[in-house]
């Protein structure tokens, strides 16, 4: 089973996607699944210290596990006004 790993704003951006399918490990956490994308797209590693997270849309810390066929959502800080 796999995870699909959602990329928004300028983490898109550096990926080239916004959207990466990666396979499941049992045990694995969000911090795990980060490594794995930052494996595959290391220009995302800049991005590492600031990301927020989501579990199926459930704000998550990087130490949480990742159920097998959830969503998660990788979050960069936003500005505006």
């Amino acid at each position: 089973m796999n995870v699909t790993v959602l990329l928004f704003a300028s983490v898109a951006d550096r990926a080239g996607t916004r959207r990466v399918e990666l396979p499941h490990r049992q045990g694995d956490t969000v911090g795990d699944i980060r490594d794995r994308l930052v494996e595959r797209f290391p220009q995302l590693a800049a991005s590492v210290p600031t990301l927020l997270y989501a579990i199926d849309e459930e704000y998550a810390r990087a130490t949480d596990v990742v159920p097998a066929g959830a969503t998660l959502a990788l979050i960069p800080p936003v500005s505006g006004g």
